[in-house]
């Protein structure tokens, strides 16, 4: 059974994409999910774009 996005708030966070990186990994571990947390990591370090890792995070996490 696949488990719930958990509910990750980019809004006030710092726009680096290293920061982003971190908070959706962060949530992702304390949402249970840390092999979630380490493939998302995996994934967003061999995107090409910006703008690639931003539609990485809706697959992984509900963006708020």
């Amino acid at each position: 059974m696949e488990q719930a996005k958990p509910e990750c708030r980019l809004i006030d966070t710092d726009g680096n994409i290293f920061a982003i990186i971190g908070k959706v990994s962060k949530t992702l571990k304390r949402a249970g999910q840390p092999e979630k947390a380490k493939d998302f990591s995996n994934k967003a370090f061999q995107c090409d774009s910006y703008d690639e890792v931003l539609q990485l995070c809706f697959k992984y996490v509900d963006v708020t």
